[in-house]
Order: C-alpha cells, then sequence, then structure tokens
C-alpha cells in the first residue's frame, strides 16, 4: 500500500491511497474541491496533472483501477442543473477538459461505458434545497479503469438507494483474468 502520488505539495493533503494487486493497480481518490468562487481551480489544475502522469507511469507497469469522489460532472447528462451550474466548481470547462483528458489518456468511465444515455442517474446531493429527494443531483464518484482493462469489463453502477451522506456509492463488477 503506498499513499500520495510523490509530489509533497499534493501529498501532504491525503488524497491518494494504491493498492497493488498480482493484474492491476487500484487507486482510491479524492480530487481537490475547486470551491467557491473557484478559489482552487489553479491548485487543481496541478493537481491533475501530477495524478495522470502518476496513473501513467503506475499504467506501465500493470492496468490502473481508480475510483472516488473526482468532484466534476463530466458531460451535461452527468448533472440535474447544467446549464445553471457552468463555471460553478465541479462543472467548469477546466474540470471537463480535466476529465476528458483522462479517457483520452485511455482510460474508461465504466459507468458511461455501460450507460452511455442514461439520465438522471447521479453519486452526490446537495444537503441544501432537498436535492436528494427532488434527484438534483451530480455524478461525481466514478470507476475509471485502463483499456487494457476492458475486455474484462462485466458493470458498473450506482447504488442511489443507499442513504446516510450526502454520497451514495459506485462500484464496478470485473471478469475473473
Amino acid at each position: 500500500m503506498a499513499y500520495g502520488i510523490g509530489v509533497e505539495e499534493h501529498d501532504r493533503e491525503g488524497r491518494v491511497i494504491t493498492l497493488e494487486f498480482e493484474d492491476f493497480y487500484m487507486i482510491t481518490v479524492y480530487t481537490p474541491n475547486s470551491q467557491d468562487g473557484l478559489a482552487r481551480l489553479s491548485y487543481r489544475m496541478e493537481w491533475e496533472e501530477a495524478f495522470l502522469s502518476y496513473m501513467k507511469e503506475l499504467e506501465k507497469k500493470k492496468p490502473v483501477i481508480f475510483c472516488g469522489d473526482l468532484n466534476v460532472a463530466h458531460k451535461e447528462i452527468d448533472l440535474k442543473n447544467p446549464k445553471s451550474n457552468r463555471k460553478n466548481a465541479g462543472f467548469t470547462d477546466e474540470e471537463r477538459e480535466k476529465f476528458t483528458k483522462l479517457t483520452e489518456a485511455g482510460f474508461i468511465d465504466t459507468f458511461r461505458y455501460f450507460y452511455p444515455d442514461k439520465e438522471g442517474i447521479y453519486s452526490w446531493w446537495s444537503y441544501r434545497f432537498s436535492a436528494r429527494a427532488k434527484n438534483a443531483g451530480w455524478r461525481i464518484d466514478y470507476f475509471l479503469v485502463s483499456d487494457a482493462l476492458k475486455e474484462r469489463l462485466e458493470d458498473a453502477f450506482i447504488d442511489t438507494e443507499v442513504l446516510g451522506s450526502d454520497h451514495c456509492p459506485v462500484g464496478l463488477v470485473l471478469k475473473d483474468a
């Protein structure tokens, strides 16, 4: 088990845990939030570059699976109110472009792989304004995998029925190697 990505500036926030298995690396991550007024957007952009570099280095040895709160709704389909949230933390062009860069670097958004057009499925709801009861949410929690694992993908899910947090569980099912 390893903590961090090997960059002091980023590692002191405790955002990444990496486990090494025989066939792949498993990473859990909490991506920095850009915060109100986008106060940390520039830091987040630096962090995104460093995190992608870290994963690509690991991928030279074996495939990577990573999951967690990526604090971004990638596409308009991934949040209830895209128009009113443009330029808000989690839905800026910059954050969305970094997510696109992940997929262009060979990582598969597993939920969208299986359910490319599924609407109204979110993993986070604000505690304000009865957002969860109205299903006014965002899909910001993900499982992404190296393209090398594509043939092992069996399913991905978001368990919206689980209560107890402002987030709900997301999951991934792989076929045996």
